[in-house]
């Protein structure tokens, strides 16, 4: 578990690092368009891709055991997805995109789609069972400077559930 949370933490943190490209409403249209027409499947499909990448990486490759075999399958089916969007789905909306504002509109599709992919794994209760123990190392009295420095509220966490 500690492996997976590792890849698709830094995946979070490049995703939002990353500075968004500058796409017009052509690129903003291409990237609703790929999220509308993309599953809960797709977005697994892309993370997948992205975490067996970022294992490739000498300072991450002890932390996983991503097989050659896995590497390519997860680039076939990452290039069937992005064929599917840009080929067929989301057709028009990529050739205006193209037309009127270059590549950048597909940069913007594919980060919009890779933020939607993210939002979903973070949400699954695995991960954020996962997320939750970062919280038992940060200093949480500068945690409460900086919001309380900053003028606003700082989040609570929500409520332990119980199962019934």
């Amino acid at each position: 578990m500690s492996r997976k949370f590792s890849a698709i933490a830094a995946v979070f943190l490049c995703l939002l690092l990353a500075p968004r490209a500058e796409a017009g409403i052509y690129g903003d249209e291409l990237a609703k368009c790929m999220v509308r027409s993309s599953t809960a499947d797709d977005h697994v499909t892309l993370m997948r891709w992205i975490f067996s990448t970022l294992a490739q990486h000498p300072a991450l490759q002890s932390m996983s055991t991503v097989t050659p075999q896995q590497r390519e399958t997860s680039d076939r089916e990452l290039a069937a997805l992005i064929q599917r969007l840009v080929f067929a789905d989301c057709r028009k909306q990529a050739v205006e995109g193209l037309k009127y504002e270059g590549s950048p509109a597909l940069t913007t599709g594919f980060s919009v789609l890779g933020q939607v992919a993210t939002r979903d794994i973070f949400n699954d209760q695995h991960v954020a069972k996962g997320l939750a123990t970062l919280g038992l190392f940060l200093d949480k009295g500068k945690v409460a400077a900086l919001y309380k420095e900053a003028g606003v509220p700082q989040p609570q966490p929500p409520a332990p559930t119980t199962a019934h």
